[in-house]
């Protein structure tokens, strides 16, 4: 009996180290890493006409968590945002780095940093841990959002350590049915408040009987301000009809 190719390669041992290219030319071991990706709770991003707002599942489902404590949305500095989906604990190391990264800008230079030069800080070090041994691949993919010069942007980071900028995206669980929904659906003119009503329209096609507002965060900069703010618990209900 013929074996399947992935588990052929498991037998040879192609998915031991990230670095051993197996001989149709991938890295099993940054395959499996995105595969952790898409079991990550989701989240959306959209650059709207007055601003750029990321919605982000929690997925908590235990009680006697502190909601408080389990923010998907991290600020990077005043006009920076950012998300993950995949292994949070991962994404924490990256986020540190980049404040540190954000705050070092300040002082070396005192002025704001770039949101492109976050996501690149963020995708060189993925990169990084794809080419040398004796570590695993970062399990996550990474959406950082900001304001810089009254313009908004939006880039995602995948696992490999590309990165792109987006109009609107989404990176975790069910990542391809919603891009599917915002290619058809999603309108540069959309305002910040049109944009969260559009994403928990999303959400509540996707998830039907499991949406829950409680499981969700919401973070928006507008152009005007470059200020992050962020919208949950009862303040979500009026986006939701």
């Amino acid at each position: 009996m013929d074996l399947p190719t992935e588990m052929q390669h498991q037998v040879m041992g192609y998915d031991r180290a990230a670095t051993m290219f197996s001989p149709d030319g991938h890295l099993l071991q940054v395959e499996y890493a995105e595969k952790t990706v898409r079991l990550g709770s989701a989240s959306i991003g959209l650059v709207c006409k007055d601003g750029v707002v990321i919605v982000a599942d929690k997925r908590i489902r235990d009680k006697l968590i502190a909601s408080e404590s389990a923010n998907k949305i991290t600020e990077i500095d005043f006009h920076i945002m950012a998300t993950s989906a995949g292994i949070l604990a991962d994404s924490r190391i990256l986020i540190d780095s980049a404040q540190i990264l954000a705050q070092q800008n300040r002082v070396t230079y005192g002025t704001a940093i770039e949101p492109i030069s976050i996501i690149r800080m963020v995708a060189d070090r993925k990169q990084m841990f794809t080419q040398y041994g004796g570590a695993r691949p970062y399990g996550v993919s990474t959406m950082v959002a900001g304001v810089s010069k009254g313009k908004s942007h939006l880039y995602t980071s995948d696992v490999t350590g590309n990165f792109f900028a987006y109009s609107a995206n989404s990176i975790g669980e069910n990542d391809e049915r919603v891009k599917e929904i915002l290619r058809k659906d999603y309108k540069e003119e959309m305002s910040i408040e049109e944009g969260i009503k559009f994403c928990f329209k999303i959400f509540k096609e996707i998830l039907e009987k499991n949406f829950e507002l409680g499981r969700f965060e919401v973070g928006y900069i507008k152009n005007s301000e470059g200020k992050l703010k962020r919208i949950f618990g009862d303040e979500l209900k009026r986006f939701v009809k």
